[in-house]
């Protein structure tokens, strides 16, 4: 090695080191090492793939670099060809002057230049085991493939030091979702008190510890994607992402290609290599709303997924394979579909390993006041103010039957919201934002409250006087004569039980 090329190899090793040591988080920190390693040895590809400590080596891809896309960034599936396991297997570094035909390259010749050296190292953590492998395809003479192999050797080794030291380990199994994300999708965050959803609570919490296909069945509007958010978030895949495709939204072509990719020519206008949303949920989950909207010819396709975990792009021949947990939805009747021959039988069996009804919000009313209350505070933060909901207007909400289920709700709220000029929503305010009170047509269901019997002694005495108070178009005098008291007492319950009175 010449005094310049030495010169030129510290320099890099120097920068690689300044890198690591002022940078908290992985992605970038390993995303400028690549660039060094790539610049220093002219590389026409390279990448950084790692793995959780303590497990078994799975690689995902930290940081790669392509000269025919100067960006470097992180990517969510790592490169893993026969090459790529016997450094690990092996602990032990791979440098050839020609990729040629050496079969350890073989099924991945769209990335592998053949043409081109390889080198490929190991990176080992502060206890000496592999954790990832990091890879570069360099265009210099075969006097200089030693040189950059010994670089990135000793790169590898800067890197497996510090990843152990510093970060955290990648994919393991009690890992968090991004600070916010999974404080927005948080148990926390599903509001319900009846049984049926306390028993959908304990199925979600139940179901987000393993990798099972989940199909989430219900009504638009009744929250299918934030248990969808839930359970990704919530899982040991919560560091991974969380890919999200209406089904319904696309006709079968695009469809294809977005779920699947497509290769550069594939169609017209395919100007350049697209990846498929299963390749960019790699490593965490595939949200597929709509499931139910799907052509019968595009359904044997997603269950080829399904089954193997493998495609090809459109317009090309190599198999990608991908680690995905699919979480599907619809609002329709997929086993009355099955029976009208509209959706594959198999297809069915497939998604519904573990199925999740979401009931209308007619069929828990008794959950409307917890939910008022929580909608609000949402949109309070919103317009920078604290909403409160007051009993008449929750009374005033649950003889609706919300036939958008909780997305009205959510709506009628915000014009409530809007249509207020003090912070409180009050029977007013929902009045005006389009919600009556009487009841609409649709035939009663299981779960709406009953009339209330005034004079049931079982009845909650603050249930009865508010009944009895909306009877009485809140005139006091009506509302003591339907309950059998004196006004006076009347007044006396409307302070002691803190009964909100709208302002006419």
């Amino acid at each position: 090695m010449s005094a310049t090329e030495e010169t030129t190899t510290l320099s890099t090793l120097f920068g690689v080191s300044s890198v690591l040591c002022r940078s908290a988080s992985p992605i970038p920190a390993l995303s400028e090492v690549l660039n060094l390693i790539a610049a220093r040895g002219q590389a026409a590809w390279g990448q950084i793939a790692l793995s959780a400590v303590g497990t078994d080596v799975d690689l995902e891809r930290a940081a790669f670099y392509s000269a025919l896309t100067p960006a470097v960034g992180e990517s969510p599936v790592a490169m893993q060809s026969p090459a790529t396991q016997w450094i690990v297997e092996n602990d032990r570094s791979l440098v050839t002057k020609v990729v040629g035909p050496d079969a350890r390259f073989e099924g991945e010749r769209a990335i592998y230049d053949r043409t081109l050296s390889y080198v490929g190292v190991p990176i080992r953590n502060s206890l000496g085991q592999v954790v990832g492998v990091l890879e570069v395809q360099p265009r210099v003479g075969e006097g200089g493939v030693a040189e950059v192999a010994a670089l990135c050797e000793m790169a590898a080794e800067l890197v497996g030091q510090h990843n152990g030291a510093n970060w955290p380990s990648r994919g393991s199994a009690g890992a968090s979702g991004p600070p916010g994300e999974r404080g927005n999708y948080g148990f926390e965050n599903l509001v319900g008190q009846t049984p049926t959803m306390r028993q959908i609570f304990s199925q979600i919490r139940q179901v987000a510890k393993w990798n099972t296909t989940v199909l989430i069945l219900g009504e638009s509007g009744t929250g299918k994607e934030l248990i969808a958010n839930a359970i990704h978030f919530n899982s040991p895949r919560a560091r991974g992402p969380f890919v999200k495709l209406n089904c319904a939204a696309l006709p079968d072509n695009l469809l294809e290609s977005e779920l699947f990719g497509h290769e550069k020519g594939a169609f017209t206008g395919a100007l350049t290599r697209h990846t498929g949303r299963f390749e960019q949920a790699h490593r965490g989950t595939l949200f597929l709303d709509e499931i139910g909207e799907i052509s019968p010819s595009f359904q044997a396709k997603l269950l080829r997924v399904l089954q193997e975990g493998e495609y090809e792009r459109l317009g090309g021949t190599q198999t990608i394979r991908v680690d995905v947990r699919v979480i599907a939805a619809t609002n329709r009747d997929l086993e009355q579909q099955v029976e009208e021959n509209k959706f594959r039988q198999d297809l069915f069996y497939r998604l519904n390993v573990m199925p999740i009804f979401t009931p209308a919000l007619r069929e828990r009313k008794e959950d409307i006041g917890d939910l008022a209350e929580y909608l609000a505070k949402k949109i309070g933060k919103a317009q920078g103010r604290e909403l409160r909901v007051t009993d008449s207007a929750v009374r005033a909400l649950t003889l609706h039957d919300w036939p958008g289920n909780v997305r009205e709700l959510e709506n009628c709220l915000e014009r409530a919201a809007i249509m207020s000029d003090s912070e409180v929503i009050d029977r007013d305010a929902v009045l005006r934002a389009g919600v009556g009170l009487e009841r609409t047509t649709h035939a009663p269901v299981s779960g709406a409250p009953p009339t209330i019997d005034l004079r049931d002694p079982n009845v909650d005495e603050r249930e009865r006087v508010l009944a009895a108070l909306e009877r009485a178009g809140w005139v006091q005098a009506k509302a003591a004569r339907l309950l059998g008291m004196t006004p006076r007492q009347v007044a006396y319950r409307i302070q002691i039980l803190r009964i909100e009175v709208p302002r006419f």
